[in-house]
């Protein structure tokens, strides 16, 4: 069957540039249609020049029912998208393409390059090879006619189209682009959208702890997040960031898409998770008898960052002048015991325009979960973080923008997806 010929009179104007708009927009060219890329930035793909500290997590390598997992947020409706592209071939499309990849902890997925200037220079690449064509505007509204789109209204004038692909990303990092635009043309379409707000976000801290060790990072730490009844309710290992006003990094990014509105949250640090309690309390009183005859709070150098100690010190209880080795059983306990359960208060999440990904969007009851097309209107398709899906960090949200671009692209182009294709 020639593909190419099915859908050759097949206008398709992809609106927003970014990861998942890309995607649905080669997927759709490279089977037959006509496809106009609207993107109101002077380049495409901004948002992806600085994910993953600019080095671009592409995905996680996970088997496809290990990635739903990692989906809090309406995972189920992306069955069919993640099955149908899963991570293993994300990997492949890229690779094959003459950008090489590399896999490191927990599965992230980056460019050998370590670069997402590599991640965005061959999809550009490829968008030009299928002849895509890039328009720089801005989408107004999408037009419809007796409940079937018709096109996309610009400031300066109207794209006619067959098909309709919004792809305009949540309200996260609002200077590249993400302006909440897509919500309003949604649902002015008649589509419900659920509020949106910061998933993966940095915390606000109630007290004043994390500001005094503004820019410290540390890399091996266990944090908990525990509700206002104390329970534990997501634990994860890894790295996270002191700011002026409160936590950051991968870790805590995760823990916040497990946060509920109206709810009462604190963070537990382990700073010594390879340690148990016992041999915790024996490195303490290694570290004392060597430090014996100085205050307490110069022998501390090997166990915390110079800049943690002034807080630990404080938080301890134990008078920063006191000789180590007048130091009690009881106050090297307390000292064991803040070490592995260094609280913070959490008073909110940063505000959504600060979080990674947004969580909320197009009601997912109301599309196609196979094809993402609206069930409201006829041609109307969504990709990417428009839609009320959203997963934890470490490369699978980028794994979304990529699934669901690559269905939608497939069904505007009025193909079965699960059929094999050029893309």
């Amino acid at each position: 069957m020639n593909m190419m010929s099915m859908s050759m009179s097949n206008k398709v104007v992809v609106v927003g540039g970014g990861a998942a708009g890309m995607f649905a927009a080669g997927t759709a060219a490279a089977l037959g249609c006509r496809v106009t890329l609207l993107e109101k930035n002077e380049r495409l793909g901004k948002k992806l020049y600085i994910t993953g500290k600019g080095r671009c997590n592409v995905t996680n390598n996970c088997a496809p029912e290990e990635f739903l997992k990692n989906v809090p947020t309406n995972g189920r409706f992306l069955f069919s998208a993640i099955y149908g592209f899963p991570p293993e071939r994300t990997i492949h499309f890229f690779e094959e393409r003459g950008c090489p990849l590399k896999t490191e902890r927990g599965n992230r997925v980056f460019p050998v390059s370590d670069k997402s200037a590599s991640i965005i220079d061959t999809l550009r690449a490829w968008l030009r090879e299928l002849g895509v064509q890039i328009a720089e505007g801005e989408a107004v509204s999408v037009e419809t006619e007796h409940g079937a789109v018709t096109g996309v209204k610009t400031r300066e004038t109207t794209l006619d189209a067959d098909c309709v692909i919004l792809a305009t990303g949540g309200c996260s990092y609002p200077s590249t682009g993400s302006t909440g635009d897509g919500f309003r043309m949604a649902r002015e379409l008649g589509h419900t959208i659920t509020e949106p707000v910061g998933s993966l976000v940095p915390l606000v801290e109630k007290g004043h702890w994390c500001a005094q060790m503004q820019g410290l990072s540390l890399k091996n730490v266990t944090a908990r997040l525990l509700d206002g009844k104390n329970r534990s309710i997501f634990e994860e290992f890894g790295e996270l960031l002191f700011t002026h006003f409160g936590l950051s990094g991968p870790i805590i990014l995760s823990a916040s898409s497990h946060m509920k509105k109206d709810e009462r949250y604190t963070i537990s640090l382990d700073l010594k998770p390879a340690l148990d309690e016992q041999k915790l309390d024996a490195r303490l009183v290694r570290d004392f008898e060597t430090y014996q005859n100085r205050n307490f709070e110069n022998a501390l150098q090997d166990l915390f960052p110079r800049t943690m100690i002034p807080v630990m010190v404080r938080r301890s209880g134990i008078p920063p002048d006191e000789k180590v080795n007048s130091i009690t059983r009881e106050q090297r306990h307390a000292l064991l015991q803040l070490i592995k359960n260094f609280t913070i208060e959490i008073a909110c999440k940063a505000p959504v325009e600060d979080a990674i990904v947004t969580s909320g969007g197009v009601c997912v009851s109301e599309v196609n979960p196979k094809t993402m097309e609206s069930k409201k209107i006829k041609g109307l398709y969504f990709a990417g973080e428009l839609l009320d899906v959203d997963a934890y960090t470490g490369g699978f949200n980028l794994q979304i923008a990529w699934a669901t671009g690559y269905a939608a692209g497939c069904a505007a182009a009025k193909q079965n997806w699960e059929v094999p294709s050029d893309v």
